[in-house]
């Protein structure tokens, strides 16, 4: 055993085979070096537990393949691209909206350049990084004015601080949500310094029930969007048309977070009826906030509109400071807004959209697509099929509610389970995520681009060792 040792090679020999091979190219060499020490350290541990036991295992030739697999992955990004495959269009855990090619086209530009952020070409002196927007968002949405912040979350902590800090918020108890990362309404309200104050039941609330909390320290009223859960059943709720007539009877602000919120009235498609930001500021709602990343399909970030009065008041905000965004962020959703002028154009360009709107037939085309280039060049190894299924909207928008899709399902032949197909291709480059029902694993061509199919074949290849 200990001759065994004494045959490993030295890091600086591997190093150089490494730089012949052209594999340190663009890689720094401290990090190779590591990852070379560390599989050198796995050798150890192998001829320790007798996994390596003969010379010839540890001739530089023998190991190098497999050292070079070990490097491969040690250098690759950590956050890096995945395949999703499962349908979820705004899928939360994947990176939520993919950007439209514009926006992607604008975050380069912002990330490549210096520019105009907060410069105001016209005078030459500082300006208002909000500027780029704030008019588009107010054309689109109808609102008076608008901000923008890192996310929905800071949004609604901005607004509640600015307008309720110290003093009462009343909300209806049926909207005291809970989202991902377990973010709850209350817990916000809490960290703003507003007081909450929770009227009506779970399921019915009325504006009587508003009109009796408010007293000499209610500060706003407030109604949040319930867009990732349902209420079904004997159900009441006040609309935000009638919470904006009770507001202004008490001369006080009334305030709805609408959560995912979206541009794009999806109205044929077999979706319950969700309310547009256009609609709410239409109402007279003084403040709403929502979400960039998910329903509407930009960037991650949280747009608060409404009138100017309030919005001037947040702006205002030393938190504002804290959660503002940056030049990415605002390039990419600049370019989003910019396709929303034309909401026939922001169909076709902003991915989001064009995936929650894809007619049924155009589907199955892709699926049948899909599978032949599955079936090419996996040929035996699998069997594939195509059959209906449906997919969902995601992003806490639209719980509940299927979208009529066809499916790819995959199963692999011989000794490897569905399981076990799902849990290696997290591992595959690139990684496929995919779900399994019916004891097969699915793949739904909504959120596959057509450029990804072959990626997805060679990455369920790679899974069942046929890419070697």
């Amino acid at each position: 055993m200990s001759n065994l040792f004494k045959l490993l090679p030295s890091v600086d020999l591997v190093l150089t085979r490494l730089e012949q091979e052209g594999e340190l190219s663009g890689v720094p060499r401290t990090l190779v070096r590591d990852l070379v020490n560390g599989f050198i350290d796995v050798c150890r541990e192998e001829i320790k537990s007798g996994i390596i036991t003969a010379e010839d295992q540890l001739s530089l030739d023998v190991f190098f393949p497999r050292l070079v697999c070990y490097v491969r992955v040690g250098v690759r990004p950590h956050f890096r691209r995945v395949l999703n495959g499962t349908g979820v269009v705004v899928h939360t855990n994947l990176g939520r909206s993919i950007l439209a090619d514009s926006a992607v086209k604008a975050v380069t530009e912002a990330c490549g350049a210096y520019s105009n952020l907060e410069f105001d070409l016209k005078t030459g002196e500082r300006g208002s990084r909000y500027s780029h927007v704030e008019k588009l968002i107010c054309d689109i949405t109808g609102a008076e004015s608008a901000l923008v912040v890192n996310n929905n979350a800071s949004a609604v902590l901005i607004t509640l601080e600015t307008l309720a800090a110290g003093r009462e918020a009343v909300v209806s108890r049926g909207q005291l949500v809970e989202i991902g990362g377990s973010f709850r309404i209350p817990d916000v309200m809490l960290k703003s310094g507003a007081i909450l104050h929770e009227v009506g039941a779970t399921n019915r609330t009325h504006l009587r029930d508003y009109e009796s909390a408010i007293n000499e320290d209610t500060a706003l009223l407030m109604k949040v969007h319930t867009s990732n859960f349902r209420v079904i059943g004997f159900t009441k709720e006040v609309s935000g048309g009638e919470l904006v007539e009770l507001g202004t009877k008490h001369e006080l602000p009334v305030y709805e977070d609408l959560g995912s919120g979206n541009l794009t009235n999806f109205a044929g498609l077999g979706l319950m009826r969700e309310p547009t930001v256009q609609e709410v500021v239409s109402e007279g709602v003084d403040v709403v906030s929502f979400s960039g990343d998910k329903v509407l399909g930009g960037p991650q970030a949280g747009i608060i509109v409404g009138k100017k009065k309030y919005i001037d008041m947040i702006k205002k905000n030393p938190l504002n400071r804290v959660v503002r965004i940056d030049k990415m962020t605002l390039a990419a959703l600049e370019a989003t807004l910019r396709l929303y002028l034309d909401p026939e154009t922001a169909a076709l360009e902003v991915p989001t959209i064009r995936m929650i709107m894809e007619k049924l037939e155009s589907l199955k085309h892709r699926a049948q697509s899909l599978s032949r280039v599955l079936d090419s060049l996996l040929g035996e190894s699998v069997t594939i099929d195509v059959r209906e299924g449906v997919s969902r909207v995601g992003g806490g928008a639209f719980p509940e509610q299927d979208l009529k899709t066809f499916l790819v399902t995959v199963v692999p032949q011989g000794d490897m389970s569905v399981s076990e197909l799902k849990e290696r291709l997290l591992s595959s480059e690139p990684p496929l995520v995919g779900r399994i029902e019916d004891e097969t694993f699915c793949l739904d061509p909504r959120t596959l681009t057509q450029i990804e199919y072959h990626m997805a074949a060679k990455s369920i290849a790679q899974a069942i060792n046929l890419d070697k």
